[in-house]
């Protein structure tokens, strides 16, 4: 099981993933595209150059979101076997950083192939910095973001708008480490006749 760790676990397999897509086919001849994943604090000007380089794609998580289609389940089998199952998304911003616009879109472009050909994390796709359940698995997907939410989220962050796409890591189940200890029933007398508390 993932445990609270799954959040930065899914973040780290992103990372992982792209990384090795530049490895294998570079966007940009003769350099090596890193991929990065960020904090918002990372983009702030006097952070840029330490924190992404260029070329690069940076990771930025920016929202984490309850998985409504297996909310209730998961509730339910939790209820069940006495452990807290949390199912999550994780919501990530891909932007390019490169000297040039058609080097930052190859860029882009290099890390959606990647994920459109590999959607699925599972096994040794994953990062091993949590206890993943072997059945585990993590989809990433392309999120449409409408303008007005996007050019919203530039406004909260410490940078000026740039070509950036959204995709959503589904479903990163944060589950406790042990089950709730059974309630011990306890027998009280009641009028001289033996019974169970209420």
């Amino acid at each position: 099981m993932a445990g609270f760790a799954g959040i930065a676990a899914a973040g780290r397999s992103i990372e992982r993933l792209l990384e090795h897509a530049f490895r294998q086919d570079e966007p940009i001849a003769g350099r090596h595209t890193r991929a990065v994943l960020i904090r918002t604090a990372d983009l702030e000007r006097t952070a840029l150059p330490t924190a992404i380089g260029t070329p690069a794609l940076s990771i930025l998580p920016y929202r984490v979101t309850h998985n409504a289609a297996t909310r209730a389940a998961w509730s339910a089998i939790g209820s069940i076997e006495g452990r807290a199952r949390l199912p999550l998304d994780l919501h990530v911003l891909l932007t390019p950083w490169a000297d040039n616009a058609e080097a930052e879109l190859r860029i882009l472009g290099r890390a959606m192939q990647a994920l459109e050909i590999q959607p699925i994390l599972a096994g040794p796709l994953l990062a091993p910095i949590t206890d993943w359940a072997t059945n585990e698995v993590v989809q990433v997907t392309f999120e449409v973001l409408e303008p007005d939410a996007l050019i919203h989220l530039f406004d909260a962050l410490p940078i000026e708008f740039r070509l950036s796409v959204s995709y959503v890591a589904r479903v990163i189940r944060v589950d406790a480490r042990q089950a709730r200890p059974e309630p011990e029933a306890t027998t009280v007398v009641l009028g001289g006749q033996p019974g169970l508390a209420p």
